[in-house]
């Protein structure tokens, strides 16, 4: 089902369409389609005046009626990031704001955002789902951000709490909650629990969103609530309804702007909203949105004849190029995707992996779903790889290696011994002791400051901050660990 229904009207051309989102409507209203712009008629409501005093005023205050009237409740967690919004549905004339013309319209009658350290940066995912699949890290940073996923909880629960009476009267709830612990922070269960799984007026966002913030909210909302105008060159489907379904593009000689149809539309969305989160090595929010859209794991991106489509055509092979054994993994054995599927090049997802990791997950899934699931032959998967095989592989090398290191530094330090000055010689070398040797030998001692310095050198500004704020993080854990010693 595409998220957008389509209309036509006689008072414009007969090449352009209007488009209103279906996730406005409910079930009912959306089954009998030709009933559906009386419905529209309905939900538009007359602009709610605003006294000239009033607009003149720093206040921020909204008229009574626009509390009881009907409103919208749209909230996003993730990333340690929250924000939710009550917005009326009565447009109303406020005074001019930075964030332009068609937000002046929009009565916002509650708004707050909560912001957390949780999620470990650039490593993937918050703290709780790496303490679930690597076990409790023990470092100050990881202290600080369980601390914190349990603070943002606590707040967000609370103040569903509080705004339980709007949320219970609002026509349509927009949530977005991306990973388990995230939907578990809204949903629960809990004692005194305000969003409900079953809810009918549940909604997601039909688009792509970014971080939650208030303005990414008010953003959404205008997004939803106005109307898409597109326009086509030619209609291949019957335009006696109100709804325009197929709409394909002619093909010109030299087209400068390409117009897909509906279901080019929805193929592009899907494209790139499961490409993002393969991007994002992001496993759970992958399978639930495929899940959540009826999408099969070897759904096929779109346009299948363009760069980087052709090479990796499917979520499996985007995996499996971008060296991600988690989310290879996820796929073949929770999202049952087939690693027979070949690309542009005629290769199975197999071939694009770049590192020996990412071949594993493909042995290993070949191990955990038996020979008779797929013909990996055709898949090029070698023989089968239980997890701890791989694991007791991978310790044994990292054992060598280490040894072979040793072996390497001794070496390095019995040449030394015999090449270099000896402690007993009666020069200045030998008299000196400890830190003035190393002086003497050319190893001067670096302050603190040049240390932090030589290991912040190379990197970006994102990633030198990120530094320092976990260094921030553990000064502050030593901080507390010593306050309470005290005591």
């Amino acid at each position: 089902m595409t998220p957008l229904i389509w209309f036509t009207t006689p008072i414009l051309p007969s090449d352009v369409r209007l488009g209103i989102y279906r996730a406005l409507f409910t079930t009912s209203e959306t089954e009998n389609e030709t009933q559906i712009v009386d419905t529209i008629r309905k939900k538009q409501l007359l602009p709610n005046p605003v006294s000239k005093a009033l607009q003149q005023t720093n206040t921020g205050e909204l008229p009574p009626q626009l509390y009881s009237g009907p409103h919208v409740f749209l909230c996003m967690i993730g990333g340690g990031h929250f924000a939710a919004m009550a917005v009326s549905l009565t447009p109303t004339q406020m005074r001019p704001s930075s964030a332009g013309p068609l937000a002046r319209e929009a009565a916002v009658l509650a708004h707050k955002t909560f912001h957390r350290y949780t999620t470990r940066r650039k490593q993937g995912g918050s703290q709780s789902a790496n303490d679930s699949a690597k076990g409790a890290a023990h470092s100050a940073g990881s202290s600080l951000r369980r601390y914190n996923e349990s603070a943002l909880t606590d707040e967000v629960r609370l103040l569903l709490s509080d705004w339980k009476v709007m949320i219970d009267s609002s026509e349509l709830l927009f949530v977005r909650a991306t990973g388990s612990t995230n939907r578990r922070t809204l949903f629960g269960p809990y004692d005194g629990q305000v969003l409900q799984r079953n809810d009918s007026r549940l909604r997601g966002f039909p688009f792509s969103t970014r971080r939650a913030t208030q303005n990414e909210l008010m953003r959404s909302f205008l997004e939803l609530t106005r109307l898409k105008v597109q326009k086509i060159d030619e209609i291949l489907a019957d335009t006696d309804g109100p709804t325009a379904e197929d709409l394909k593009p002619r093909k010109k000689p030299s087209p400068t702007v390409t117009n897909h149809s509906e279901e080019q539309e929805t193929a592009l969305l899907h494209t790139a909203q499961i490409q993002a989160l393969i991007r994002r090595s992001k496993l759970p929010a992958l399978l639930s949105y495929l899940e959540s859209n009826n999408l099969s794991s070897d759904f096929r991106f779109y346009p299948g004849d363009g760069q980087p489509n052709y090479h990796a055509s499917t979520p499996l092979h985007l995996a499996a190029s971008q060296n991600s054994p988690i989310l290879v993994s996820g796929l073949l054995i929770k999202g049952g995707a087939n690693p027979m599927l070949m690309n542009g090049d005629s290769k199975p997802a197999f071939d694009l992996a770049g590192d020996r990791a990412t071949r594993d997950a493909f042995r290993v899934a070949r191990s955990s779903l038996g020979e008779t699931k797929w013909n990996w032959d055709i898949a090029h998967v070698p023989l089968g790889l239980s997890k701890s095989e791989a694991d007791e592989r991978d310790e044994r090398e990292r054992h060598e290696i280490a040894q072979k290191e040793g072996e390497r530094r001794k070496a390095e330090a019995e040449r030394l011994q015999l090449e270099g000055p000896k402690v007993g010689d009666s020069g200045p070398l030998g008299k000196a002791t400890g830190k003035a040797r190393a002086v003497a030998l050319g190893h001067v001692q670096k302050t603190a400051r040049e240390k932090r310095e030589e290991a912040s050198r190379g990197l970006t500004p994102e990633m030198r901050a990120n530094l320092e704020r976990e260094q921030r993080a553990r000064a502050a854990e030593e901080r507390i660990r010593r306050l309470q010693s005290d005591f």
